[in-house]
């Protein structure tokens, strides 16, 4: 890996591709009576994700499992592309960034394991979590503070929003109100 920092990466991505288990969510596998799976996705991910959006950003998931329910959190947070039941994730990484008009050195790609190494190599900046395969965490260009389901995707979100100049801006209009404080 180069010697650029994570800030320099991060100036100029035009996306944020996600692995989902042990990224946005927390890695565990839960299954109601029923065989339906379950998840759980930190709220503070999903609003950073959107903020991306906000700035101009483009934001995608690739994920190795196939889950009505990723499909229907991706879809209330809009997000631009998800690739489900992918296994190479270099190659989807690469297919994510053409279906954009993008790069793969575009885009910030954060994954926690072994499946993750391929995409991790090719992005522009490679981001994982502490909980994260140590092959993965000493081969990243990041380890968040942050685990995995519980704000590492927003702490990434925050920070390219402050390198790139919009996090304040965002922050404002977050900060506005039309009622008067009596």
């Amino acid at each position: 890996m180069t010697s650029f920092s994570v800030q320099e990466r991060a100036l100029h991505l035009k996306a944020l591709v996600l692995d989902v288990d042990g990224i946005l969510s927390d890695g565990q596998l839960y299954f109601g009576n029923s065989g339906e799976e379950i998840k759980a996705f930190d709220v503070r991910d999903g609003l950073g994700l959107k903020l991306l959006q906000r700035a101009g950003l483009k934001v995608a998931i690739i994920t190795g499992r196939k889950s009505q329910l990723v499909e229907q959190r991706m879809q209330s947070l809009g997000l631009d592309l998800v690739l489900q039941g992918r296994e190479d994730k270099g190659v989807a990484l690469r297919e994510v960034a053409t279906a954009l008009g993008l790069s793969p050195e575009d885009c910030a790609y954060m994954g926690d394991d072994w499946p993750d190494l391929s995409a991790l190599a090719i992005a522009g900046l490679a981001i994982t979590v502490p909980a994260a395969h140590r092959e993965v965490r000493t081969r990243a260009h990041w380890v968040t503070a942050s685990a995995g389901g519980h704000g590492a995707v927003r702490e990434v979100c925050d920070m390219i929003l402050m390198v790139q100049g919009h996090y304040h801006r965002l922050l404002a209009s977050y900060l506005q109100t039309d009622s008067v404080m009596s």
